[in-house]
């Protein structure tokens, strides 16, 4: 395989371009989480980042590395969920134009808050018409920002992974969330290049198995999502997010939405913290593991976001018979 196209180096890079921006989140170890798994277990607050979810570090740095005149263009960008909230976010912060496009099936919550933010919003029928109208507008000028196919975003990301391990040296294992693989690309990388001997772990929602359906053909496979979990649904990994699921993965590990809602829940009441299902499905999917990993294991649960409204969750709760 080519070696992965984002390095230590440029999150190292990343994370100086970023200070000050963004927050540096907590990081500690829970004595609940650690009873439930039977394992040493630190938890990576990031669901308490800016903008509720860890998107606008790669977007930060995204952004920082633009001329001005690719500023004055403008930002185009396809996202339903915390990208699209981030991106608005930044732009807002940094004075720049920004608009979103949309699929018409994007929860009210996510599109209200992405105005809130300033930038505007464009809704589209599906993703596949989202990604064919931001080409149209790059044509006409605006700069195109991936969500997650861009090397920029990904060592933005990957900052979180130097912060865990700076505030729990001694993990061994890591469990990450996929969507389109920027995160895990760049979470995985930055963890991989500090400690090559920490297994990282994916973690997919089935009815949102991009990475896993993609590896099994070797190659990026175009999906619809049905999981609960929006924010892993992105319709296709890249070459790029492909080769670091290959690189740095030991397995990508499948879960389903009930057990997600019932761990959002369970987190919500024990760490007093909210996460989004595609956050919640770190502590799910280790549970099914844990027990099989070595007794002085420690293992990392990267909770990456926080966006998710509470009616539907209250929704979800009452459609697994949970509440």
């Amino acid at each position: 395989m080519p070696p992965f196209d984002v390095t230590l180096s440029d999150i190292e890079t990343a994370r100086e371009r970023i200070r000050g921006l963004v927050r540096r989140t907590p990081a500690y170890e829970s004595a609940d989480v650690s009873a439930r798994l039977g394992r040493r277990t630190f938890l990576k607050m990031e669901a308490l980042q800016i903008a509720g979810s860890f998107k606008v570090r790669g977007v930060f740095n995204k952004i920082l590395t633009l001329s001005e005149a690719e500023r004055r263009r403008g930002l185009v960008t396809v996202s339903g969920g915390n990208h699209a909230i981030a991106l608005a976010r930044v732009a807002n912060t940094l004075g720049i134009e920004a608009l979103i496009l949309m699929a018409k099936v994007t929860p009210r919550f996510n599109i209200d808050l992405t105005l809130k933010y300033g930038a505007k919003v464009e809704l589209c029928e599906d993703s596949a018409e989202a990604f064919a109208k931001a080409e149209a507008y790059e044509r006409e000028g605006k700069l195109f920002v991936h969500p997650y196919d861009d090397p920029a975003i990904i060592a933005g990301h990957g900052t979180v992974g130097l912060e865990f391990l700076d505030d729990a040296p001694d993990l061994t294992h890591v469990f990450v969330s996929i969507g389109g693989g920027g995160f895990m690309a760049g979470v995985a990388s930055g963890l991989k290049a500090k400690r090559p001997s920490i297994k990282v772990y994916g973690v997919e929602t089935t009815g949102a198995q991009t990475m896993t359906e993609a590896l099994k053909a070797d190659s990026p496979v175009t999906i619809r999502s049905t999981s609960i979990a929006r924010t892993l649904g992105a319709p296709f990994a890249t070459e790029r997010t492909l080769l670091a699921a290959k690189s740095f993965l030991e397995t990508i590990l499948l879960v389903e939405d009930k057990p997600v809602v019932s761990d959002l829940t369970w987190i919500l009441q024990t760490e007093k913290l909210l996460c989004e299902p595609a956050a919640a499905c770190v502590l799910t999917a280790a549970g099914t593991v844990a027990s099989s990993l070595p007794e002085d294991a420690v293992i990392g649960l990267v909770l990456c976001g926080s966006n998710v409204a509470l009616p539907d969750l209250e929704a979800w709760r009452r459609d697994f018979a949970l509440a």
